[in-house]
């Protein structure tokens, strides 16, 4: 497996190939990310045969570069911003067509943007707002957020496939907004099974929210290339 850093935007992005790309994986990441990245993309690869580049993004950030609107702490001092929408901006308009332009990838290459957290739900947003991610890998994401359940049930999801998990502690917390977790991101698998043409699946893990975060990444990743391509297998099978 290749890995280069790329310099994107004024960004220096982590890319992981393994071949000829048939898929381009994008994470937002933070510092403890970056720590399990190389255990991360190497499960991804082990679980998959399918050839991908993995494309791994600096947030500084965190509260106000992924979250949509602006909404009171939860958690620590810092209050959430409304920058999901210029990452998005990043991302569509500066991060693909350099790595497409890169690894001479056409624009039908799937595209899965996912991530953990409030990464996580960064990535559901974007699956909202635009059609160019195939498939989003949101582990443990943050649905919690406020307003996020009602905005999801108001609006259409524009992707193909969502992967949805939590650790199996997660919801038992001392805050009281952190611990609806578990109940939000249940009604969340609930909304999107009975959306047409979406693939979805929620999975539990062993643990809090803070452990095993490169593995769960990894899986998210994995399940939606095999969701993926088991839609083009099922397409071309009924074109034949």
């Amino acid at each position: 497996m290749d890995k280069t850093i790329y310099s994107i935007d004024g960004r220096d992005c982590l890319l992981y190939s393994t071949g000829k790309p048939a898929y381009m994986l994008v994470q937002p990441v933070d510092d403890h990310d970056r720590e399990v990245l190389d255990e991360q993309v190497t499960a991804i690869a082990e679980a998959s045969q399918l050839p991908f580049v993995f494309v791994a993004f600096p947030v500084v950030d965190w509260n106000g570069e992924l979250s949509p609107w602006d909404s009171p702490a939860v958690f620590g001092p810092d209050d959430f911003g409304h920058g999901a929408a210029g990452t998005l901006y990043f991302v569509e308009n500066e991060l693909l067509p350099a790595v497409r332009t890169q690894f001479h990838l056409s624009d039908e290459v799937p595209v899965i943007l996912g991530g953990y957290s409030l990464a996580a739900l960064f990535s559901l947003w974007s699956g909202w707002q635009t059609d160019i991610f195939s498939a989003v890998a949101a582990a443990s994401p943050s649905v919690w957020f406020p307003g996020w359940l009602d905005y999801a049930r108001q609006q259409q999801p524009m992707t193909k496939a969502v992967y949805l998990s939590l650790g199996d502690r997660e919801e038992r917390t001392r805050n009281p907004i952190m611990a609806t977790v578990g109940g939000c991101i249940r009604q969340q698998y609930a909304h999107l099974e009975i959306l047409p043409h979406i693939q979805t699946t929620l999975e539990w893990n062993k643990g809090n929210h803070f452990q095993h975060t490169g593995q769960r990444c990894a899986k998210a990743f994995a399940w939606c290339m095999s969701a993926l391509a088991k839609e083009t297998d099922g397409a071309s099978s009924t074109r034949g």
